[in-house]
């Protein structure tokens, strides 16, 4: 099932100047930039979160990045990803993101528990921006649905079976964001 979350115009915010921590090839902190700055090309490795979540019969709660999103608009990706603050407990900020996102509370999920950490690159060929991420991958079970979508964050919701989801991407990868399937695999092997 595919629900479309247009509706009320997205809030007046610029993300894009929170800033993020940096850290080394180990996941060490470095320092700090802007969220614009960690993903302007070469692009900078800072620390990021993406959350899984599940439904109770397996299937994965995937979202369409809205078309306002400066990387990767409009693909298909896990429930949410974000960014702590410096300093910032990650699962704290990763569940602030699914209710600012999705709506979802800490009251509709399983405890939220981090299956390990996934780092990547990926270039974003129609903006030239850049995710270098040390990504904290997250996966929790759902119970009930998503009703409350930010529209500035989120076009469709759907649920998916993890084998097909796999054979789309494997044939449509352009469809989804480059993170996705090393977040899934990841998520897996909790």
């Amino acid at each position: 099932m595919v629900t479309n979350m247009a509706g009320a115009a997205p809030a007046a915010r610029d993300r894009e100047q929170l800033p993020v921590e940096l850290v080394d090839r180990a996941g060490r902190p470095l320092g700090t930039c802007t969220v614009l700055k960690a993903h302007t090309a070469p692009g900078r490795l800072h620390r990021a979160f993406s959350v899984v979540l599940y439904d109770p019969a397996g299937r994965v709660l995937l979202q369409q990045r809205a078309a306002v999103k400066t990387r990767f608009a409009r693909r298909w990706s896990n429930a949410c990803c974000g960014h702590p603050a410096p300093g910032q407990d990650v699962a704290a900020a990763a569940m602030a993101r699914l209710t600012a996102e999705l709506g979802v509370t800490a009251a509709q999920l399983t405890p939220l528990t981090e299956a390990g950490v996934y780092r990547y690159r990926a270039d974003d060929a129609k903006t030239k921006y850049v995710e270098y991420e040390w990504d904290h991958v997250f996966r929790a079970i759902l119970i009930g649905g998503v009703t409350a979508a930010d529209p500035g964050e989120v076009s469709e919701v759907r649920w998916a079976s993890p084998g097909p989801l796999a054979a789309e991407i494997a044939e449509r990868p352009d469809d989804f964001t480059p993170w996705l399937a090393g977040v899934l695999d990841r998520a897996s092997e909790a």
